[in-house]
C-alpha cells in the first residue's frame, strides 16, 4: 500500500511511519522540515510538487497541524487554527487534482469538539458539540471552533472518489 503522510514528522506521524514501513508499506512523508531522502517538503498551505505524491496513492493520512502542547495564547491558537485548516484544505485540493485519487483520506481531528459531559457517550449521531456550555473558558471554546473548521475543510473538499474519515481523538487523562 502506498501512503502519503502530511505531518508525518510529528509525534504520531513518526510512530505511524515506523509501523507502516515495518509492515512493508511505502510511506511518503510530507513535512515542513524535510530531513530524510524520502521526505517531501511543503508549506502546509499551498499546492506544490508534494501534491504529485498523492496521485495514485492508496491513502492520505493528514496529521499536519501546529502542536497543542504549548500555551494557548492568541498567537498560538491562531497558528493551530491556520495550520490545521490550511493543510486540510490544500490536501483536498491535491486530491481533487489527481487523475487517480486515493481510496481513503484519513484526517486527524479532535474529540475536543464534543461538550464536556458525563451523562452520555459521544458519537456522530448523538454527540453534543461543545464550546457554548456555561463556564467554558474562551480558549476551550476556540479549540472547538478550530475543530469545526478543521473538519469543515475536509468535508467541503470535492473528492467524490475518496472516502473521507475525520478521526476524533484525545489524550487519555
Amino acid at each position: 500500500m502506498k501512503v502519503v503522510l502530511p505531518g508525518g514528522t510529528g509525534q504520531v506521524g513518526k510512530i505511524l511511519n515506523r509501523a507502516l514501513t515495518a509492515a512493508g508499506h511505502e510511506v511518503m512523508v510530507v513535512t515542513r522540515r524535510p530531513v530524510r531522502a524520502y521526505d517531501i517538503g511543503w508549506d502546509g498551505a499551498t499546492l506544490g510538487r508534494w501534491a504529485a505524491a498523492i496521485d495514485g496513492c492508496d491513502v492520505v493520512i493528514n496529521l499536519a497541524g501546529r502542536s497543542v502542547s504549548r500555551r494557548y495564547t492568541a498567537e498560538n491558537l491562531q497558528a493551530m487554527m491556520d495550520s490545521r485548516v490550511h493543510s486540510a484544505r490544500v490536501v483536498g485540493e491535491a486530491i481533487t487534482a489527481t487523475a487517480r485519487p486515493p481510496r481513503v483520506w484519513l484526517q486527524m481531528s479532535t474529540a475536543t469538539l464534543h461538550a464536556h459531559r458525563f451523562d452520555a457517550a459521544h458519537d456522530e449521531a448523538t454527540g453534543v458539540i461543545g464550546g457554548s456550555e456555561a463556564g467554558v473558558p474562551n480558549y476551550w471554546a476556540y479549540s472547538v471552533e478550530i475543530a469545526k473548521n478543521w473538519e469543515r475543510a475536509q468535508a467541503e473538499a470535492p473528492t467524490p472518489a475518496t472516502r473521507k474519515v475525520a478521526l476524533r481523538s484525545a489524550p487519555r487523562g
